[in-house]
């Protein structure tokens, strides 16, 4: 039986208390930390949970019997709290983004290596049906090469959004929809279609004047094979219709669910091509919906690496390369050019310092409140 902590106990806590709770023949919660400990005890007495509250997460990691830890706390602190906890020999589930910088990512895999325990970063959309069945269906190669990707991560978030008081500055959250929405498609995408070589981009605060960071941005990618991807990242549109669309050279099929494949009549325009078509249906068919989505599907995935079984789907060096793209974006948005990757340490973007030193800033943050009174969110992932 696997003992497991949370610290942080903010909006997103519940999803991780909600996935353990799944698997309690297998882990159980025994502790809950928070800066703000009545918030650790409001959640303790919702899930009714029997744990100790931790004010001060460095304590709570001196303690041995503690085997795994979720960390939920802003970004700025993953880091920090990531690497102590490896230190301590615990395993460690961070929440996206994995970090604020590629300096700090360096540094929690390098714990992680040198700890020889487990590091997996939040990705819980790739842990939902239709991507998986989406990924099976792109690693056939059926579709032939992809040619263009559309990646829309739009999300809604009113003005207010930005008042918490670690939203909406460089320095603690480190970016704004790009960083801390786009994220999980960000990830899906190089998930999907690999890194591509270079980022141009573009980033405006439209409708956030409490905030120093982007509330928009809209990246090109472009492929080493001339293929190009087009990312926009968003909490200005309502509805926040989520989709990723890949085109191949014989058909396109996208998440949520669409498919269509043509070929060429003797004048070159499009015939449906439903022989290719019925195929990749019935791939996409072929894989069996996932038992345990989101959160809880991702806890089992490292359940299962804790425990031996398999190799966790998403460690550190996975996230980071989700960081190094949207690091991208920031670079090539607030510099004016064209970033080539890989980045490293040469990156005027790749510490904290630099992006705080360098990135664009759109408006003072003006409000700080301490939390807010409501605690419902919207995580997105519903692919139907």
């Amino acid at each position: 039986m696997m003992n497991v902590a949370i610290i942080g106990t903010g909006a997103i806590c519940p999803s991780h208390i909600k996935g353990y709770l799944e698997f309690q023949d297998r882990c159980k919660i025994t502790a809950l930390c928070d800066i703000y400990p009545e918030k650790a005890e409001a959640q303790a007495k919702e899930f009714d949970l029997n744990v100790a509250i931790y004010s001060d997460y460095k304590e709570l990691l001196r303690q041995e019997n503690i085997d795994l830890v979720s960390v939920c706390t802003p970004p700025y602190t993953h880091a920090a709290i990531t690497i102590e906890a490896l230190n301590q020999g615990k395993n460690v589930i961070v929440e996206k983004p994995m970090a604020s910088s590629l300096k700090e990512c360096d540094a929690m895999n390098e714990a992680a290596k040198r700890s020889g325990k487990i590091l997996s970063v939040v990705a819980q959309n790739r842990f939902t049906s239709p991507m998986m069945k989406l990924k099976h269906v792109l690693d056939t190669k059926l579709m032939g090469p992809i040619v263009h990707t559309q990646v829309d991560s739009f999300w809604w978030r009113g003005h207010c959004y930005y008042d918490l008081w670690w939203r909406g500055t460089w320095e603690k959250e480190g970016g704004g929809c790009t960083l801390n929405h786009a994220v999980h498609h960000i990830d899906i995408f190089r998930w999907m279609n690999g890194m591509p070589s270079e980022i141009t981009a573009v980033m405006s605060n439209v409708a956030h004047d409490n905030a120093e960071v982007e509330d928009i941005s809209i990246a090109i990618g472009r492929y080493e094979n001339g293929s190009l991807a087009q990312i926009t990242s968003s909490v200005v549109h309502h509805g926040e219709e989520q989709q990723l669309i890949f085109q191949g050279k014989n058909a396109r099929v996208s998440v949520p669910w669409k498919l269509k494949a043509s070929k060429s009549l003797d004048n070159g325009f499009p015939v449906e091509d439903k022989e290719l078509q019925e195929k990749l249906q019935k791939e996409y068919e072929s894989i069996n919906d996932l038992e345990y989505e989101g959160h809880a599907g991702q806890i089992e995935d490292v359940l299962h690496a804790i425990e031996g079984k398999k190799e966790v789907l998403v460690d550190g060096n996975e996230g980071r390369e989700t960081l190094e793209l949207i690091t991208a974006i920031f670079e090539s948005a607030s510099l004016g050019k064209t970033v080539k990757l890989p980045l490293d340490e040469t990156s005027p973007f790749y510490s904290r310092e630099g992006i705080i030193e360098n990135a664009t800033y759109f408006y003072e943050k003006k409000t700080s409140i301490e939390n807010f009174k409501v605690n419902e969110i919207t995580t997105g992932g519903k692919y139907e």
